[in-house]
């Protein structure tokens, strides 16, 4: 099992929370007792407020989307992950269940922990703040300031539930089975006043995703072994020390794997946004237009940045917990699969052709999602992402499937027998 670094260290030999031993198979076991001073597990309530109650009553009702078929269950299933049901690079939705979303659906556990957006992400290893690029928010651009916020988002959002204001989502509560619960909670006048009545439906949704352990259940085998619960195999080690060397995987420059403040637990992200250049998916309808780019912070959905030209084409890295459940990867759901996202790693900068169009001259059309004018912004500093035509890759097959198997060990709902109980990093 890995050798955690001592309560508030970061860490040696690679910064990233596991010490350089870890780059060999030979990690150094860790008894239970001292495991559990290290990370903190939160302790689950045992019921929910009443306020989580409605919200889930609310999470899993159709009846609140114009289409009348459409839940937040519907995009966020809970038996995916609270990702999407399907290998769709993006839902259906909007009044007739026809209209097709712009950018992949992304998982909503473990978001209980995002700090609110800054333009500037600060590291204690730096005390400048100014070149560590922006950071935080909710949302895939960030443009969400809380849970609640961007719980409601969806409710009228034109390609999703699809509702032509607060009013007609209130109207719709004001009528529903739990309305009466609705008054109880926030008012027996609150239907009265919609704009408060739309505010606290958000809070209601927000309240379900901080209260419910479904959100953030810490049961893969990866808290297992944190909890001293469970021992990772020879292949999950060498996968975890590919994924920590910053020449080879270096996943944990932005998948945090060391505890956060308090001993929080590890999120595996560190809220920041990248520039990756992934190819543009013919798949989204509104690709066929060639003037139409999705630039993350820069728009067409955030409006406050469009002027800050070098973060276009950025978005927000997300939590490696569960990655290894999903069939849709990046914020255009491009690539299916964990590996084909891993040799799109490994693979852009070494052999481009495989991943981008030819244009009619031949030349290959490298970051083909982005304006020309924004693709300086692309990260080709960082490895596996820092190499060239004709280099060798930073992980070979073998080590990206040691990768792949340590990723595995961060799906919840690890049970050290086939079948038993999950094992609980309690």
């Amino acid at each position: 099992m890995a050798q955690p670094p001592a309560a508030g260290d970061p860490g040696t030999g690679n910064g990233a929370g596991v010490p350089a031993a870890a780059s060999t198979a030979a990690m150094p076991a860790v008894s239970k007792v001292s495991v559990q001073r290290w990370v903190r597990y939160p302790v689950s309530a045992t019921e929910l407020s009443p306020s989580a109650k409605l919200g889930k009553q609310i999470f899993f009702d159709a009846s609140l989307s114009a289409s009348g078929k459409m839940s937040c269950a519907s995009c966020h299933s809970p038996e995916h992950a609270y990702g999407p049901p399907n290998g769709l690079a993006v839902q259906l939705g909007g009044p007739d269940m026809r209209q097709p979303g712009t950018r992949a659906v992304p998982s909503l556990r473990y978001l209980n922990f995002t700090p609110l957006f800054s333009r500037h992400f600060y590291t204690p290893a730096s005390e400048d703040t100014e070149d560590e690029g922006p950071t935080g928010g909710f949302m895939q651009d960030g443009s969400a300031a809380s849970l609640h916020e961007q719980a409601a988002l969806p409710l009228l959002n034109s390609n999703e539930m699809a509702n032509a204001g607060a009013a007609a989502v209130v109207a719709k509560v004001e009528h529903s089975a739990y309305a009466d619960t609705f008054k109880k909670v926030f008012g027996a006048q609150i239907f009265s006043q919609t704009d408060q009545a739309f505010a606290h439906i958000g809070e209601a949704l927000e309240a379900f995703q901080i209260e419910d352990v479904s959100f953030h259940p810490y049961t893969s085998k990866f808290d297992a072994a944190m909890s001293g619960n469970a021992d990772f195999t020879a292949q999950e080690l060498r996968g975890y020390a590919l994924f920590n060397n910053p020449d080879k995987g270096n996943c944990a420059k932005c998948h945090l794997d060391m505890p956060g403040p308090g001993g929080r637990p590890a999120q595996f992200a560190d809220f920041s946004f990248a520039a990756l250049g992934v190819p543009r998916n013919p798949a989204i309808p509104a690709n066929r237009d060639p003037k139409y780019f999705d630039l993350g912070l820069c728009g067409p959905y955030r409006h406050d940045l469009a002027k800050e030209t070098d973060f276009c084409g950025m978005f927000k890295s997300p939590t490696l917990r569960n990655a290894a459940t999903r069939s849709v990867f990046f914020h255009n759901g491009r690539f299916h699969s964990l590996e084909q996202a891993m040799r799109f790693y490994v693979e852009r900068d070494t052999n481009p052709r495989k991943w981008y169009p030819k244009l009619a001259h031949g030349k290959i059309d490298k970051f083909d999602d982005l304006p020309i004018r924004y693709r300086e912004n692309i990260d080709v500093a960082d490895a596996p992402l820092n190499r060239k035509p004709g280099d060798k890759p930073a992980l070979n097959e073998a080590e990206i499937r040691d990768v792949i198997a340590f990723l595995q060990t961060l799906n919840d709902g690890y049970s050290a027998t086939p079948g038993g109980p999950k094992v609980q990093a309690r």
